[in-house]
């Protein structure tokens, strides 16, 4: 029986490993923790939050330190708390370090007072940069180009340093673009279905041709499962090598509803510095025996039919 802490478990990817968890592992208490900022919902948890072994806790990680005794001999703690959105980044730097770096740097000082036995902290692939040819494997150089994937570099940094002087069974997962369903509207997939169903236009960063390795949120959960219980610890790319250009995720989302692409897309001022590819390669997972079983495309129905549902979750202004 487990003890787990998962921190952000109420946004769009900790809801999923949330409900994962407790399909998958036998578990005495879960934990979630969110500050329930914009992009965290609870009713992303309406299933699981009337469960006798969840708790709920509404709290910023940055204060995870003032209630760290709740956490004692925890056997799992995950780290998903973050700010994620890279235009946002660009204008509001400060505040992703804050949550992604120092936010970072206080979980892990937390799992190891609380003396929680494995910690696993949930990056990004953007921390390579632009990957304009083949794929990065874990062993190359950080090169991040924005205020996020700095933030999340920066973490990865303090957290790898525990490693040294606490020998800690600590992972690290770095994802491609995850996709699925309770996504805020914000990124390329909910932001395009949302647009359509406000009859508004879809913003096209540049030209649209950067390209996007996407991964579905299911099959990401599947693979944390398999790390969470597997005795291993490092860093681990968690990715899916179908890519696709901007713009052609974007026609497919108007032609499955249905819209005219000359007159629903528009093109505008790209961003400050927009990587143009990203690619990691998954061979260690896979040699776990993982890979991906889900496709953009195939999902793409069911996650229109989701928001459709569920537009009222969401302010008309995102």
């Amino acid at each position: 029986m487990y003890k787990i802490l998962v921190t952000g478990g109420a946004g769009f990817i900790g809801s999923h490993i949330c409900e994962s968890i407790l399909k998958n592992f036998e578990v005495k208490k879960l934990v979630i923790l969110d500050h329930l900022t914009y992009s965290g919902k609870k009713i992303y948890l309406k299933n699981i939050l009337k469960l006798k072994n969840v708790e709920f806790i509404k709290e910023d990680i940055l204060n995870l330190y003032k209630i760290k005794n709740k956490f004692k001999n925890f056997d799992i703690a995950i780290n998903l708390a973050a700010e994620s959105h890279v235009d946002k980044s660009f204008k509001d730097s400060i505040n992703f370090t804050k949550t992604n770096t120092l936010g970072a740097h206080i979980f892990m000082q937390t799992c190891v007072d609380s003396n929680i036995k494995k910690i696993m902290h949930v990056s990004t692939d953007e921390v390579y940069g632009q990957v304009l040819s083949n794929s990065k494997s874990e062993k190359d150089r950080l090169n991040p180009t924005n205020p996020y994937s700095a933030s999340k570099a920066a973490a990865e940094v303090i957290i790898n340093s525990y490693d040294f002087f606490q020998k800690k069974k600590i992972i690290i997962v770095r994802a491609n673009n995850i996709y699925g369903i309770r996504q805020f509207p914000e990124k390329l997939i909910p932001s395009c279905i949302f647009n359509i169903l406000k009859n508004k236009k879809i913003k096209i960063h540049g030209n649209g041709k950067n390209i996007r390795c996407f991964l579905s949120v299911l099959d990401f959960s599947d693979a944390i499962n398999i790390l969470l219980r597997k005795n291993v610890s490092g860093i681990f790319n968690i990715g899916n090598n179908k890519c696709y250009r901007n713009i052609d995720v974007a026609k497919t989302i108007c032609k499955i509803m249905k819209k005219k692409t000359q007159k629903t897309l528009i093109f505008v001022k790209d961003r400050l510095f927009n990587d143009f590819r990203y690619s990691v390669s998954s061979f260690k997972m896979k040699k776990l025996g993982w890979k991906p079983k889900r496709n953009l495309k195939n999902d793409l129905p069911f996650i229109i039919e989701w928001y459709k549902k569920n537009i009222f979750i969401y302010k008309s202004k995102v």
